[in-house]
Formats: C-alpha cells, sequence, structure tokens
C-alpha cells in the first residue's frame, strides 16, 4: 500500500467554482476540481496553488484551509491510500486554461448549483458545498470582498 498526498483549491470568482473536465484518450473521467500531488520541499499552500495554476491556468489567491478527503484506488499491482488538501481560494478573473496534458479538455467557472451537479465524484462534491458555505460567510462578515 502506498500513501499518497496532494493538494488543491476550491477556486470561487464572484459567486462560480472553477471545475475541469477530464476525458483521457476518449475515456470519460468527469469534472473535478483542480489538485494535484505534493512535490518533495514543497508546502501544501504551495503545492496547491501551484496545481490550480498547472492545471486551469487560474491564479488562485487560499482564503482559508477547508479539510481534506480520502480514497483509495488501485494502479497495477499497487494499491494507492490518497489523501488531498483543500483551500478555499478567490481569483481575480474567470479565465481558464485547462492544461492538456493532464488531459483536461475544458474548464470554466460554474454557479454552485450547477458545479455540484457536475462534479463527479462524492467527495468532491462534499468538499465544495463546505467552501462555498465558508466562502459565503466570509463574504457576510467582510472578509472576502464584494467583487471576488
Amino acid at each position: 500500500m502506498i500513501e499518497a498526498v496532494s493538494c488543491g483549491g476550491v477556486v470561487i470568482y464572484r459567486g462560480k467554482v472553477l471545475l475541469l473536465y477530464k476525458n483521457q484518450n476518449g475515456r470519460y473521467i468527469g469534472w473535478v476540481m483542480p489538485k494535484g500531488t505534493v512535490e518533495e520541499g514543497e508546502s501544501y499552500q504551495s503545492a496547491a496553488l501551484r496545481e490550480v495554476r498547472e492545471e486551469s491556468g487560474a491564479l488562485g489567491e487560499i482564503v482559508k484551509y477547508i479539510g481534506k478527503t480520502r480514497y483509495t484506488f488501485r494502479v497495477d499491482n499497487d494499491i494507492i491510500n490518497k489523501t488531498v488538501h483543500w483551500y478555499l481560494m478567490t481569483s481575480n478573473s474567470y479565465y481558464s486554461k485547462p492544461q492538456t496534458e493532464e488531459f483536461f479538455v475544458d474548464s470554466g467557472f460554474y454557479k454552485q448549483h450547477e458545479a455540484y451537479y457536475l462534479l463527479k465524484f462524492q467527495d468532491e462534491k462534499q468538499i465544495m458545498r463546505q467552501a462555498y458555505n465558508e466562502y459565503n460567510n466570509l463574504k457576510r462578515t467582510g472578509v472576502i470582498a464584494k467583487y471576488k
């Protein structure tokens, strides 16, 4: 069994959530949020910001740590236990450009209910909803500017 750690972002701009559509070699993978492996010597926050930028082209700014998700999958004869640390992020625009090298073929910002419907994985749906609620709370209290 292999333990793996990734970090990602729930990126929100003007109330809309950034999603990426992955289609690998003609095989539907689905809509996901940007995340990826932490590199050696890299902090979780740096990894999350880098992965958001690499996979989507969006410039995220970390607002708050949201939590982690865990899942297990098989690669060849190994079982991978993956932990993903998630950060609520804001962006400064709706700009996104999917990273084709990672088989992302589309990206965009979606209303919260649309994003919830589109996301493929239940754990990402839950962390997105948690981050979105926190985003709304922080906007209400003025921590996040109204235009973000």
